[in-house]
C-alpha cells in the first residue's frame, strides 16, 4: 500500500514540479521566464487582438463606402443589405486569418461548426425561415424603406427591413415588428408603389331624383377638385351610374390623384358630393323603420295593459318590400 502511494505521489510530482518551478521563477522575476511568456503568449495575443480591431475598422469602412452610393442612387434597402454582407464577410475573413496565423487549426473548427450548425438549424427552424424570407425580400424587393404597405394584416410605412424582421410605423405612430416569414408567406399590398391612385366614392340617391340632374351635380363635385386631378389617358374623373339598389340608385364618382394626396382628395371629394347634392335638392336616402302597434280585435278599452297582445307591424321606408311581424 505504501509503495502504491509513493508511486502515485512520484507521478504527480513529475507533472506539478516543473509547473510550480516555472511559476516560482516567474514570480521571482526571472528574466528568461518573463521574456518567454511575453514572446510566446503576450506579444502574439496582442498582435492578434490588434489585427482583429483593424479588421473591424476596415470592414466598417468598406461597408460604408460601398453601401453609401447604393443607398443614394439605387435603393436604401438594398444598400443596407449589401453593407451588412460586406461587413460580416470581411470581419469573419480577418478573424479566420488571425486564428490560422497563431496556429489554430481551422479544419477541426469547420467540422465543429458544421455539426453545431446542423443542430442549431433543427432547433431554430422558425428563425431560419425568417432569415430565408428576409433574404428573398431584400433580393426581390417587393417593397422598400419608406413605402406604405399592407402585409401580414398590418398597414404602415416601412421603417427597416432586417434579415429576420420587418419594422413598420403605423399612421397613428405605432411601431410594428413583423417576422419576415409572415410577410413572405402572404399577400403583400404595396400602396405607394405607383405615383397615381384612383379615389372612388360611392353614393346612393333617391329613385325620385332625375338622372340628368344627379349626373350634373356629381360632375360639378368632381370638377371642384380639378387642381388635384391627374389628367391624361385613362386618368381624369368619371361619373358612373352603377346599379339600382333596394332603396337607392347607386353612383360612383372616380378621381385620379397623386398617391401622396389620396386621403385628402377622398375627404374633399366626399364633401363636394354632399354639398352639391344638397344644393340640387337631391335626397340621399337612408334606412328607416316605422313601428305600428294595433290592439287585438275584440279587446275592450277596459282591458288591462298587461293582458293585451298587440300586433307589431314593421314597415321599412325606402324599400319596395314591407315586412309585417305579428306576435
Amino acid at each position: 500500500m505504501n509503495e502504491t502511494t509513493s508511486s502515485t505521489d512520484t507521478g504527480v510530482d513529475l507533472i506539478l514540479q516543473p509547473a510550480m518551478q516555472g511559476m516560482r521563477q516567474l514570480l521571482n522575476g526571472d528574466p528568461e521566464i518573463v521574456r518567454g511568456v511575453v514572446v510566446d503568449y503576450v506579444f502574439p495575443a496582442s498582435l492578434a487582438l490588434l489585427a482583429v480591431f483593424i479588421g473591424y475598422l476596415v470592414a466598417k469602412y468598406f461597408a460604408r463606402i460601398i453601401s453609401g452610393p447604393i443607398c443614394k442612387r439605387v435603393d436604401e434597402t438594398l444598400g443596407r443589405f449589401i453593407g451588412r454582407v460586406i461587413f460580416y464577410g470581411v470581419l469573419l475573413s480577418v478573424v479566420a486569418s488571425v486564428l490560422n496565423i497563431v496556429g489554430f487549426k481551422m479544419g477541426g473548427v469547420a467540422t465543429i461548426l458544421a455539426a453545431a450548425g446542423f443542430a442549431i438549424g433543427l432547433a431554430f427552424q422558425g428563425t431560419l425561415s425568417n432569415f430565408a424570407a428576409g433574404v428573398l425580400l431584400l433580393v426581390f424587393r417587393p417593397f422598400k424603406v419608406g413605402d406604405m404597405i399592407n402585409a401580414a394584416g398590418m398597414f404602415g410605412k416601412v421603417n427597416e427591413i432586417d434579415l429576420f424582421t420587418t419594422t413598420l410605423d403605423t399612421v397613428d405612430n405605432r411601431r410594428i415588428i413583423i417576422p419576415n416569414s409572415s410577410i413572405a408567406g402572404g399577400t403583400i399590398e404595396n400602396i405607394s408603389f405607383h405615383d397615381h391612385r384612383r379615389v372612388e366614392v360611392l353614393v346612393g340617391v333617391a329613385y325620385s331624383a332625375s338622372l340628368d340632374a344627379t349626373r350634373d351635380a356629381l360632375t360639378q363635385a368632381a370638377l371642384r377638385l380639378d387642381s388635384k386631378t391627374i389628367q391624361g389617358e385613362d386618368r381624369g374623373y368619371q361619373v358612373i351610374l352603377a346599379s339600382m339598389a333596394d332603396s337607392s340608385v347607386q353612383w360612383k364618382v372616380r378621381v385620379w390623384a397623386a398617391s401622396t394626396d389620396f386621403f385628402a382628395v377622398n375627404e374633399q371629394l366626399t364633401q363636394a358630393i354632399k354639398e352639391n347634392l344638397d344644393a340640387a335638392g337631391i335626397t340621399i336616402p337612408f334606412p328607416q323603420m316605422d313601428v305600428h302597434l294595433h290592439r287585438v280585435d275584440g279587446a275592450s278599452e277596459a282591458t288591462p295593459p298587461l293582458r293585451t297582445r298587440p300586433r307589431l307591424s314593421v314597415i321599412a321606408r325606402g324599400s319596395r318590400d314591407d315586412v309585417e311581424m305579428q306576435r
